[in-house]
């Protein structure tokens, strides 16, 4: 499906950003880590909030952003229908109202949704935002020359499959409906009860038709959150927002909005970022990086320098690392041989090789340790802290294996602590003792993804990772494991390509349940379940460790983002 290929390019991008994500990528700050930070001043409006990040904010339209929740930095200039919780941990992992009055009204099936706007609410030139304004963004997304944003709407809207957006298509999309400026409906072509979390992504802002400027939108797209863009240089390197005088906390009860200024500069080198932050002179005292990690070396110079640990954020995003298998290749189609491998992993070396325990979470699960994913704990396949060798040496021999066997483990070269050498070459050394020779087969990231991504060229055993589009089970789930979602002729991420009837069934099942809690816990059960397949080994969940300045007031990790929430944040 077209959803995965994007999804994938999500992915990529997050794992840049969040693990240096995502993307994108969250148990939010535990006991002891700084929430606040910065001494005991109180927050307060004023002042300018620099953004140092490896990564430029390109494409600043809302049509072709792929975000979640809303994004970070975008989210202060566009406002979409529901957005994330901004608060700490588990509570941010929900979704709530933003321009509507509610997270939206489903029908009995969950086919149909209706929001209905809230009172007063405007652009950064006063001028009222209206339920047709928000239909026109969603339709100009369709557009070719505005692609990259979540495709999703096109899945599941009525008739939405081959729609080309207004520029050649001025009749819109019969799907979408406003019966007048406050309502819009939704026509869905199946049961999609986390149609809510949907309405978070950036294709939900309003765009007046009046001023859209087509491919050069983004130069100037106009404000409907707290801050407008007063320049966009180099195509989102340096990005200066100012507030947005019309914008009001009366209409808006997430978004803070302490700053006068935001001033966002990217394009640089990761070491130089987190140097900055530590040093924390001038400008940089009042900065954050929304996409660069401590690393293994810088973490433990942190960490001894209590004034700098005081100024961590630690998060989680929805993300997990694991060894995938391709059934189809031997002897990789024995399900012995895959009980086996999962028996004689040990994830202690894994963790460490990872950037330890500081870095990673051991994981057993697919599905991320969060209550909003569904997680459910179990350890099908127990191997201890060190991996169970004797385990595994015996369902060798039942697969035939007595003598041990030989297997090739592809990887990727990049060096992100997650698909690379270190990773591979600690699974290496634990396969070894279970009488498994592990051959190891790197390859460029490019090389690497198209790789393990085509069904033809899919290898046997291989490293991979996945995070989610937003914290349910749902965009965790079924990308990997619906037979329906397997590409034959593109980007592919149903890795074991598992087209398991009772498994679909399911999924379509959990889709027309609106309650999410009462979802959140059938995602859990599936991943069980699924889980027993032995399609896959978890390995490990990361951890975020970001420095900010020393004058950064109100820091606020969720664990929908796993990152700083820039909207929180005030500035000394």
């Amino acid at each position: 499906m077209r959803q995965t290929s994007v999804t994938a390019r999500r992915l990529a991008a997050a794992s840049v950003s969040l693990v240096v994500a995502a993307g994108v990528a969250a148990c939010g700050p535990k006991d002891g880590d700084a929430q606040g930070s910065g001494g005991d001043s109180a927050p307060h409006k004023g002042g300018t909030l620099t953004v140092l990040n490896a990564n430029p904010q390109q494409d600043f339209d809302p049509a072709r952003l792929y975000t979640s929740g809303g994004g970070n930095v975008p989210s202060l200039v566009f406002r979409t229908l529901t957005t994330r919780n901004r608060e700490n941990g588990a509570a941010g992992a929900k979704v709530v109202p933003d321009l509507a009055t509610d997270t939206g009204r489903p029908n009995k099936d969950a086919t149909v949704w209706t929001y209905t706007l809230k009172k007063g609410l405007t652009y950064e030139d006063g001028t009222p935002i209206t339920s047709a304004d928000i239909k026109y963004g969603i339709e100009r997304s369709f557009a070719p020359e505005l692609s990259g944003g979540a495709p999703y709407l096109r899945d599941w809207l009525v008739g939405a499959a081959d729609y080309q957006g207004p520029y050649k298509d001025k009749k819109g999309l019969t799907a979408i409906e406003t019966p007048d400026e406050r309502t819009i409906v939704f026509h869905l072509d199946k049961p999609e009860g986390e149609f809510p979390f949907l309405a978070t992504q950036t294709q939900f802002t309003p765009v007046p038709k009046s001023k859209d400027t087509g491919t050069k939108y983004e130069e100037h797209p106009v404000s409907s959150g707290p801050y407008k863009v007063v320049s966009n240089e180099n195509d989102g390197e340096h990005l200066v927002l100012k507030r947005n005088t019309y914008w009001s906390t009366d209409v808006d009860a997430e978004r803070k909005a302490y700053p006068d200024t935001i001033d966002v500069r990217s394009g640089l080198d990761s070491s130089v970022i987190n140097q900055r932050l530590s040093t924390s002179q001038g400008a940089d005292a009042a900065a954050v990086t929304t996409d660069t990690n401590l690393g293994p070396a810088e973490l433990a110079k942190v960490t001894g320098d209590k004034n700098l640990a005081a100024r961590v954020g630690t998060g989680h995003f929805g993300y997990t690392n694991y060894i995938a298998f391709n059934p189809k290749v031997k002897p990789f189609d024995d399900p012995k041989v895959r009980q086996a491998i999962s028996y004689a992993v040990d994830r202690s070396s894994v963790v460490n090789a990872a950037g330890g325990s500081a870095l990673a979470e051991p994981a057993t699960t697919f599905l991320p340790d969060q209550k909003s994913f569904g997680y459910t704990p179990y350890d099908l396949f127990p191997a201890g802290k060190a991996g169970n060798a004797a385990k595994a040496k015996e369902l060798l021999k039942e697969a035939g294996y007595r003598n041990g066997l030989t297997v090739t483990l592809t990887h990727s070269n990049s060096k992100d602590f997650e698909t690379s050498p270190e990773i591979a070459t600690a699974l290496q050394d634990a396969l070894k003792k279970a009488g498994i020779t592990v051959k190891l087969q790197g390859l460029e990231e490019n090389d690497y993804s198209d790789k393990i991504q085509t069904v033809g060229t899919e290898p046997g055993f291989f490293l991979a990772h996945w995070g989610a589009d937003w914290p349910s089970g749902g965009p965790f789930l079924a990308p990997i494991f619906d037979g329906r979602q397997i590409v034959k002729d593109g980007a592919n991420f149903n890795t074991g390509q598992l087209d398991d009837t009772s498994v679909n069934d399911e999924i379509d099942a959990i889709n027309k349940v609106t309650d999410l809690d009462a979802a959140a816990a059938r995602w859990g059960a599936l991943d069980k379940k699924i889980g027993e397949q032995a399609l896959v080994v978890p390995l490990f969940h990361p951890v975020y460790k970001r420095l900010y300045g020393k004058d950064v007031r109100n820091v606020v990790i969720s664990d929908w983002t796993g990152v700083l929430d820039i909207s929180q944040v005030a500035v000394k």
